[in-house]
C-alpha cells in the first residue's frame, strides 16, 4: 500500500475495537458475521478519521497512488457516485473545489439512483439513471465542453444472491456505459470500472481492448479479499472514427 494509505492503515492497526454483548441482540448469524467483520475493518474507521463518506474512498485512492487516474484540471464523471466517497476523492484530486490557487481547476459530476448530498466541488445528477437517454443528454450539458477526461463506476446492481446472474448483470451494467464512451469521453481519456469475476468477464476485456490502448485488472487492498470484486482500468482511450 503505498504514500497516506499506508500511515492510515499503519496507524488503524495499533487500535482494538470493542463491541458489548447488547450490540448483537436479536440479530441473526449472518447479520452478527456482517457486524462483527465492520466493526473490525480497519477502512471502515479510517474512512471516518478521514472525512470519508464510506470505505470505498481507500480503492480510489490507491488505484490513483499506483497508476495516476486523476490529476489537476480533469474533468470526471462518476457513474454510481452515491454516497459521495469516489467523489470526494476526486474532487481533492483534480482540484475541482479550487483549494490550490496555483493548479488548473478540474470538474467533477456525479450520477447516482440515489439521493446525494451536496459535496463542495462537486456537481450530482440524482436521482438519475445514467443508462438513460435522458440522463445522458443532461451529463453532455453539465460537463464542461460536453467531455470527460476520466469515467469512474462504482456502480453495482442490487444483489439477487445467485452468483452468476448478478455478474451478468453487472457486466451487462459496464457494457452499457461503454455504449456511450464514444460521445462522451475524450480521446487518450480513461475509464475504470467495478466488475465481479465470471465468465462474462472476457467479453468486457475484449471491448476495452479493442477500445483503449491499455487495459488492467485491478484489485485494491481495501476491496476484501474473500469478494469476487475487481476494477478494469483502460487507458488511453482511442477514440472513435471521426471524433474529436
Amino acid at each position: 500500500m503505498a504514500g497516506s494509505l499506508k500511515l492510515v492503515w499503519a496507524s488503524l492497526q495499533r487500535q482494538r475495537f470493542h463491541t458489548t454483548g447488547s450490540c448483537y441482540k436479536s440479530r441473526t448469524g449472518a447479520e452478527h458475521l456482517w457486524l462483527t467483520r465492520h466493526l473490525r475493518d480497519p477502512f471502515v474507521k479510517a474512512a471516518k478519521v478521514e472525512s470519508y463518506r464510506c470505505r470505498s474512498a481507500f480503492k480510489l485512492l490507491e488505484m490513483n497512488e499506483r497508476h495516476q487516474i486523476l490529476r489537476p484540471g480533469l474533468r470526471v464523471l462518476d457513474c454510481g457516485a452515491a454516497p459521495g466517497a469516489w467523489s470526494q476523492v476526486a474532487v481533492q484530486r483534480v482540484n475541482a473545489a479550487g483549494t490550490d490557487p496555483s493548479a488548473p481547476v478540474g470538474f467533477v459530476l456525479g450520477v447516482d439512483l440515489l439521493h446525494i448530498f451536496p459535496l463542495e466541488g462537486a456537481t450530482f445528477l440524482c436521482p438519475a439513471d445514467v443508462t438513460d437517454p435522458r440522463t445522458f443528454r443532461k451529463i453532455q450539458e453539465l460537463l464542461p465542453g460536453g467531455r470527460a477526461d476520466v469515467i469512474l463506476s462504482d456502480m453495482a446492481p442490487n444483489a439477487t444472491g445467485i452468483r452468476s446472474l448478478d455478474h451478468d448483470r453487472l457486466i451487462s451494467l459496464c457494457l452499457s456505459l461503454l455504449d456511450m464512451v464514444p460521445d462522451v469521453l475524450h480521446p487518450r481519456g480513461t475509464f475504470l470500472c467495478k466488475t465481479w469475476a465470471g465468465s462474462q468477464s472476457q467479453r468486457l476485456q475484449k471491448r476495452l481492448t479493442q477500445e483503449f490502448q491499455n487495459t488492467r485488472t485491478v484489485k485494491p487492498e481495501a476491496s476484501r479479499k474473500e469478494s469476487s470484486e475487481v476494477y478494469l482500468l483502460a487507458t488511453q482511450y482511442r477514440g472513435k472514427p471521426g471524433g474529436l
